[in-house]
């Protein structure tokens, strides 16, 4: 198969099915893949070189997993990503990223760069219309710290993650996963988490984030990721929330890689050949702060199915909702009014317009 899909699985790279057409019609796919992999075998570290930032794990039935705590704002990040790739040739590579963020595998970092930077009303509208009022404008708060970071440094974030993808395509039968929970979810059950009063104390706090940040300060967090430090800092006194954005998907993240860690089906010549497996490798790209998590789940049986649910909305949400609505008709309100005053007045002001003004008075006068 070609390159990966960051919807599916990846395969070989393009130009191998066309190295081996010659020889693919007097072999069995089995045999095919037989010799395909023992050449990704070959290529396999047995004691691989790997970076300090990456962390070894193992499943009961001898899978291995080696997780790669990155920043995401980093360059030498990106680096230990495509060295672990390189040196273990993995089975399946997972990513801290959900189906609602997959577009910047593909998009290039000039474009990246520019969308990062930019927060404007219509990427409000497509955040409201998609994860509702509350989220939506959570979700957005969230951008800006992003944003914030992104004009800084001068650097798109999500860098370690599009140089996965792309190492990922080049190792045969390497499937790419998306590991991270979706984003409305933990939207939403981070705003159910919240009082009327937290909300404001928090949007407030993002609102008004304006710190300067250097690239050394990017390296330093390599020991907890750049983002989540900074909302670790702000959220520090609302522990329900650190629960739904940082240990909730510590929860999953780690249920997914050990749902990548399942043993490999080996291809069979015959429907009567006994079935085979090997053990898996994995690697997983996942920023820093989650990694402490991961470990420490990582023997647990899991359930994901509680932290998937979305609760009701709570008195306080609605409450919360009816004042951002009526906030926003209110300065909507005020803005056509102060326009249509200034406009009054530019009229007015003009020369014709106090002609006519002064002629009517005259003709008023005299009846």
């Amino acid at each position: 198969q070609a390159a990966a899909d960051p919807m599916s699985s990846s395969g070989a790279p393009e130009d191998g099915p066309k190295e081996t057409s010659s020889v693919s019609q007097n072999i069995s796919d089995a045999e095919a893949f037989k010799i395909l992999l023992e050449m990704k075998m070959k290529k396999r570290q047995k004691k691989p070189d790997l970076p300090s930032t990456v962390t070894e794990l193992d499943t009961e039935d001898g899978s291995k997993v080696y997780v790669v705590g990155t920043a995401h704002f980093s360059d030498s990040s990106k680096k230990d990503v495509v060295k672990t790739i390189q040196e273990v040739q993995p089975d399946v590579v997972v990513v801290e990223l959900c189906q609602y963020r997959v577009s910047m595998l593909k998009m290039d970092e000039k474009t990246l760069l520019k969308e990062a930077k930019e927060i404007n009303l219509e990427k409000l509208q497509q955040a409201i219309k998609q994860n509702g009022v509350m989220s939506g404008l959570m979700q957005m708060l969230l951008l800006k710290v992003s944003a914030h970071i992104t004009e800084q440094l001068g650097m798109a974030p999500g860098g370690e993650f599009r140089e996965a993808f792309k190492e990922a395509s080049k190792v045969p039968f390497c499937k790419f996963h998306l590991g991270d929970r979706p984003i409305p979810v933990t939207f939403k059950r981070a705003i159910a988490a919240l009082s009327f009063w937290q909300k404001v104390k928090l949007a407030w706090g993002l609102c008004f984030l304006s710190d300067p940040i250097s690239k050394d300060d990017v390296e330093k967090c390599k020991q907890k990721d750049l983002l989540e430090q900074m909302m670790a800092e702000m959220i520090g006194e609302f522990p329900d929330l650190h629960r739904t954005i940082v240990s909730e998907r510590d929860i999953y993240l780690t249920y997914m890689l050990k749902q990548a860690a399942k043993q490999i089906e080996l291809p069979r010549a015959s429907e009567t050949e006994p079935r085979k497996y090997i053990p898996a490798v994995v690697v997983g790209v996942v920023g820093m702060g989650h990694v402490p998590g991961i470990e420490k789940n990582w023997n647990s049986d899991l359930n994901i199915q509680e932290i998937m649910s979305v609760p009701p909305p709570s008195a306080s949400s609605k409450i919360f909702k009816f004042v951002i609505k009526a906030t926003v008709f209110g300065l909507m309100g005020y803005g056509c009014y102060r326009i249509g005053q200034r406009t009054v007045q530019f009229i007015l002001s003009m020369p014709a317009a106090q002609s006519y003004l002064q002629k009517l008075t005259e003709i008023r006068s005299q009846h």
